[in-house]
């Protein structure tokens, strides 16, 4: 975080390219696009690129209005899945020569390109634009490769022939790019694969391709898929009625997994009064929300387990591999706002190929989700090895 000295000094100088102010929050849209570039550091200083809200080009005040609501609009940006990978951000509010005013300080990311709506935002002085193909390679160039997580690097013995590339070019490319910078780079699938961080430069595919478009995704990780038990009643030693292991890419185990719960889930209606109200015994949304968040957060590396989906006769669990992560713990589990990612690459693709709509939001959906059907609240027990979630069947 720059210290209010250091803000000070920006605040009083023209828009540079570390720098540009906004008088209000009218077009988000652009505020982001300067996320994205200063995220981007294309001319490799390696400092805290800042974006005022409040102040003038001429330098004067706006007198914006700066509320909690405002801060909370301009967090969301970092995880409303328009910015991939999510950047390194903080918004705070801030007094500057007697203006009061939000301040979004941005972090280099070590894991460029970073792309908005599929557009790569580069700032070329005191200007923002769109990254030419040229500008795009420098900034996978600046790629540092030996500090990115476990599912950005590249998975050793493996090679582009593991990867479906014809799902890549039908299914993956037209969603991750614009069409627009899409038909403008022409680059090889290979540079494209390295620009989406699922190739290294020597052609490697890394984890994360492998688990979203690998041909045998548990060849290169055994514990890569989903567990289904359906128990005819309370125990593990009860009787098994069905049991399936959900093979394939995270999209395949993923939309099987969709089928398996709306299949489970019988329609009692609940009749009372002029409306007939239909109450299931669990919302499929809930499910579905925490299945996801189980298989982004797991973790894939050292493991044999799946993510495991057990449903008894009055409740269902959830269990992942792999504890919480970064600023999350035991204790703040679940809270609003306090989220981190083991698999960001991950992340990004499941948000690409829209398996998720939203990140860090997954848990507090389910919640709604499960009140409003009247289940009684997810249980979690967060250990160092798993997370264990259970909910209940609704009365």
């Amino acid at each position: 975080m720059l210290t209010d000295d250091e803000l000070l000094s920006l605040y009083r100088v023209a828009e540079s390219d570390r720098l540009e102010r906004k008088q209000s929050t009218s077009d988000l849209d652009k505020i982001a696009q300067a996320i994205c570039a200063f995220a981007n550091d294309l001319p490799n200083h390696r400092k805290t690129g800042v974006v005022f809200i409040g102040q003038r080009d001429d330098l004067s005040s706006a007198n914006l209005t700066i509320d909690d609501d405002l801060l909370l609009r301009l967090s969301g940006l970092r995880s409303d899945g328009r910015i991939q990978p999510l950047p390194m951000m903080r918004v705070r509010k801030a007094t500057l020569d007697g203006c009061e005013i939000a301040v979004i300080e941005v972090e280099p990311t070590d894991n460029p390109p970073v792309r908005f709506d599929g557009r790569v935002w580069i700032r070329v002085g005191p200007r923002r634009a769109i990254a030419s193909a040229e500008e795009e390679r420098r900034l996978v160039e600046k790629r540092q490769w030996g500090s990115l997580p476990f599912d950005a690097r590249g998975v050793r013995g493996a090679t582009l022939a593991d990867v479906d590339m014809t799902r890549f070019r039908l299914e993956y490319i037209p969603v991750a790019v614009s069409p627009e910078a899409l038909a403008e780079n022409g680059r090889p699938q290979e540079a494209q694969l390295q620009a989406l961080r699922l190739a290294q430069p020597d052609g490697t595919p890394t984890a994360t391709a492998l688990l979203v478009l690998g041909i045998d995704t548990r060849h290169w990780f055994p514990g890569a898929y989903i567990q289904f038990l359906r128990i005819d009643g309370t125990n593990l030693t009860d009787a098994i009625l069905d049991h399936r292991e959900l093979s394939g890419t995270i999209g395949d185990q993923l939309r099987r997994a969709d089928e398996l719960i709306e299949l489970n889930i019988p329609r009692p209606a609940v009749v009372g009064g002029p409306v007939r109200i239909e109450r299931r015994d669990y919302p499929e949304e809930a499910l579905r929300q925490l299945l996801r968040n189980a298989v982004m957060h797991r973790s894939y590396e050292g493991t044999y387990a799946p993510v495991r989906l057990t449903w008894f006769s009055d409740r269902v669990e959830i269990q992942n591999p792999g504890g919480p992560y970064g600023h999350v713990t035991a204790a703040n589990f679940g809270t609003p706002g306090v989220t981190d990612y083991r698999n960001p690459t991950l992340a990004e693709s499941m948000k690409i190929l829209r398996l998720v709509e939203r990140f860090g939001v997954g848990i507090a959906i389910a919640r709604a989700r499960l009140a409003a059907n009247g289940n009684p609240p997810p249980e979690f027990e967060v250990r160092a090895e798993n997370v264990h979630v259970v909910v209940r069947k609704a009365p």
